[in-house]
């Protein structure tokens, strides 16, 4: 296997044997005649992809004595490097973890550009493209303090690993490290999980920082792209609304709404997002494609530019000859670009004209940059198991670095001697960054790393819902009188559970202007159920539309919209397809707060329609009566309403907690009390109720993590703890059993992450005698949560289950046998008095 050694050996010997040119070439000149870079530019692009290497260099080292705990590098892929220089600084950025030059060299621009021109130690070489805009803020200055107790190299050192050299006092051709230093430092507090990372805080070795607009994934299997759809969908959509959520009218300037106020990035931005070649086989890949060219073929824009690097590798497995590129020209509705990513000039030509027709246009397309793996996968891959000695060689050749360093010493614009003694410097400081951060505290504990997930303030959740309650009945009042069409639902009678999750919405989207409801079926039809029926209507089709039949997509434009500062609220259509999608919620979603410390967030109330009891209609994929993939993901709020009084405030305190600490929340809606209107007898009405005016709100706040009691008879010998259709039937089966002088408390969880353990236990202990009734299957089931928690309580009364049998729900009526029922939830109950 190519080692870090024979990487810096070869490097070094292809420097040392290049001529100088004949005759030395002007920095600020093209570099070769016609080329769209300047000399300059070029040092500084080499530069950034020295920086990359050393890193990757250092990795190594740190990993041969036990303190490097990420090995997987850039080595042979940092043509990168000219791919950001050829964009913005404030185009948002996703990054393959092979982008480590992309990540330097948006680092230098960003620093460039808050610098002001007489502090610039040289001048900076680079030059903006046109239009770019100043990115505002500074870089931290670099710590000149020496190392805390470094490790002696030669006592640490694997025989592989190189010794940078001590600089040489050659005048170095460019700006020096300080433009590198902050991503450098970056970069190895990762590698060795310092909680002073100032991203993910040692959580994880990612590239992100909020000033950079580089958002932090760990992008293994290409899981980001459908967020990077979703926020090139958002920033267009931002871009076109009012301050009120209203679409710009003709004649507006696109991009001058006040919607775009609510956008991180300039309206024209754009979005790019890098990959690995073979992470384009993978199904996340292939919806983020699909949705992308399914809405430039119905003529709606995404302006996101799709980086494949491509070095014929999916760590041993190799891409068929021409497979990517076929795949990636094949793909309808996104423009192909191609470039050898060892030639920074072509590159960066490349690069640019895709960045500016993707700017232009507004529409997709993919940058095919073709690129060499050195080092291997990572630091334990073995090569020589999978590729021959003439391969590898091969790969050398096509060094990057060397190629840069080719480039301009036949300009004339520097000497071999020069470019590594540059090399040897930047190598020199990386080293010495890699020996400070050594001495770097990790997370001490749980508490430190939890910390990051997203955090539960109840006060200011229950602020936020006081706030729009001030506003539906002060400010807003007549604008709510209308969208409601002179009647607002307070005025319109006892509701069902979907028409009471109907107004909820609509009030939603008054108080919330960056507020959006999209998902299948939702916008004409109204939804499958009616539940979105006349949103559309009432807020136009910018922010109530129909999505392409995806779930992947649907979640991924909802993580973009979040991160681009809009309120998303998609609908996956059945529980059951959840699963499809079940990663962009677990991988993505749930994470983002995790990998950046809060500094990036994607707010999210998904709404999906699930569990079981359907008459008539369904089987498994109607009526699934799963959620434990929902309830082990850390920091995801998931919430049952059972009943229409108790849908609209849970609702209003999801997108309040959307809105004000970024949660990411599922709002389970159960598909067969939609249309319920009653409870013990046909006609009763029961399960009715009146939707509240504004100024009740704040007395009907339902918070997070909050249960519901009621109290059949005495409640004094019984408690049924439940969720969903279980309420219901817990009730039905309560009154049974009053008739027999049994008292009942029937708990209504509302909340199955976090469950209300508080109330669980209180209401447990009072009885005595708890029967868990779970409409979810016996395994995995809620249920299990619910006698965990008692347990680690040191509950010591009775408790018994009902629940769902381990089976998919079938078809017709042989459904009842697996599934919960009221004389089932009576008949526990009677074994459990019995005891």
């Amino acid at each position: 296997m190519t080692t870090p050694q024979d990487l810096d050996d070869r490097f070094r010997e292809t420097l040392a044997a290049l001529p100088a040119a004949q005759r030395r070439r002007d920095p600020a000149d093209p570099v070769t005649d016609d080329a769209p870079l300047t000399g300059a530019q070029v040092l500084d692009l080499f530069e950034a992809q020295v920086t990359s290497r050393q890193l990757d260099l250092a990795g190594r080292w740190l990993r041969s004595f036990g303190e490097g705990f990420y090995t997987i590098g850039s080595a042979g892929h940092e043509g990168n490097a000219a791919v950001a220089a050829a964009l913005r600084p404030t185009d948002p950025a996703l990054l393959h973890y092979r982008s480590g030059a992309f990540y330097c060299q948006r680092a230098a621009q960003v620093a460039a550009e808050a610098t002001p021109a007489d502090q610039a130690q040289p001048a900076d070489h680079t030059q903006p493209a046109a239009g770019t805009q100043p990115v505002t803020g500074t870089q931290p200055a670099v710590d000149p303090q020496p190392a805390v107790d470094p490790r002696p190299a030669a006592e640490t050192e694997a025989a592989d690993q190189p010794e940078p050299s001590e600089p040489s006092g050659t005048e170095p051709p460019t700006g020096g490290f300080a433009a590198y230093a902050d991503a450098a430092r970056d970069v190895l507090r990762g590698m060795v999980a310092s909680s002073q990372e100032p991203i993910a805080g040692g959580r994880h070795k990612v590239f992100g920082r909020a000033d950079l607009a580089i958002v932090p994934t760990t992008s293994t299997i290409a899981s980001h792209l459908p967020r990077a759809v979703g926020m090139g969908l958002a920033v267009e959509r931002l871009r076109r609304l009012d301050s009120a959520g209203r679409r710009t009218g003709a004649g507006v300037r696109v991009g001058s709404g006040a919607g775009a106020e609510h956008a991180p990035w300039p309206p024209d931005a754009i979005v790019v997002c890098s990959f690995g070649d073979a992470s384009v086989n993978h199904a996340s890949a292939t919806a983020a494609f699909n949705t992308a060219g399914w809405y430039d073929h119905a003529k709606l824009r995404i302006p996101v530019l799709f980086v494949c690097e491509d070095n014929g590798l999916g760590i041993s497995v190799r891409s068929p000859e021409g497979w990517v590129e076929a795949t990636l020209r094949a793909k309808p509705g996104i423009r192909y670009f191609s470039a050898d990513g060892a030639d920074p000039v072509q590159t960066y030509a490349v690069a640019a004209e895709a960045a500016a027709w993707v700017r232009r246009t507004r529409r997709p397309a993919v940058l095919h940059l073709r690129t060499v793996r050195l080092m291997g996968h990572a630091g334990a891959d073995a090569e020589s198991a999978y590729r021959s000695p003439a391969e590898l060689a091969e790969d050398l050749d096509r060094d990057p670095v060397a190629a840069t360093a080719r480039l301009l010493v036949d300009a004339g614009v520097a000497t071999g001697e020069e470019l590594l003694a540059r090399y040897d410097e930047i190598g020199w400081q990386v080293r010495r960054l890699a020996e400070e951060v050594l001495g770097e505290p990790k997370l001490a504990s749980a508490a430190d790393v939890v910390s990051a997930l997203a955090p539960r303030r109840p006060v200011r959740v229950a602020r936020a819902v006081a706030d729009a309650a001030a506003r539906a009945s002060g400010p807003g009042a007549g604008a709510r009188a209308e969208a409601f069409g002179g009647k607002p639902p307070e005025l319109s009678g006892p509701m069902t559970l979907a028409q009471s999750i109907n107004a909820a919405l609509a009030d939603g989207m008054l108080d919330h202007p960056q507020m959006a409801i999209f998902g299948e079926d939702v916008a004409a039809k109204g939804g499958v159920y009616g539940v979105t029926k006349g949103l559309r209507d009432r807020f136009g089709a910018a922010r109530v539309f129909d999505t392409l039949l995806d779930e992947t997509s649907v979640l991924g434009l909802g993580l973009g919209a979040g991160l681009a500062g809009m309120l998303p609220v998609p609908e996956i259509q059945y529980l059951a397809y959840l699963h499809n999608a079940e990663d962009q919620l677990r991988g993505e979603a749930a994470t983002m707060r995790f990998f950046s410390q809060g500094a990036f967030r994607n707010p999210m109330v998904v709404r999906v329609a699930g569990l079981a009891y359907q008459e008539g209609f369904g089987g498994h994929f109607h009526n699934d009566n799963s959620v434990a993939v929902l309830r082990d993901v850390p920091g995801l709020v998931v919430a049952v309403p059972a009943r229409p009084d108790d849908a609209a405030p849970m609702l209003r305190t999801c997108l309040a907690s959307a809105a004000v600490d970024g949660s990411v929340c599922v709002f389970l809606e159960p598909i067969a009390l939609y249309h319920t209107r009653d409870l013990y007898a046909d006609g009763d009405g029961e399960w009715l109720a009146g939707y509240p005016e504004p100024g009740a709100w704040v007395a009907g706040h339902v918070p997070i993590g909050r249960a519901r009691v009621y109290r059949v008879g005495s409640a004094d010998d019984l408690t049924i703890i439940t969720f969903g259709n279980g309420v219901r039937m817990s009730l039905r089966a309560a009154a049974v059993l009053a008739e027999e002088g049994v008292g009942t408390r029937v708990v209504d969880l509302r909340w199955l992450a976090p469950l209300p353990v508080a109330d669980i236990i209180r209401e447990s202990s009072a009885t005595g005698r708890v029967l868990v009734v779970d409409e979810t299957r016996r395994s995995g089931g809620v249920g299990e949560g619910v006698i965990a928690a008692l347990v680690d309580a040191g509950y010591v009364g009775a408790a018994r289950r009902v629940a769902a049998v381990d089976s998919f729900v079938p078809l017709g009526p042989a459904a009842r046998h697996v599934l919960v029922s009221a004389e089932a939830i009576t008949d526990g109950a009677r074994t459990l008095l019995a005891r």
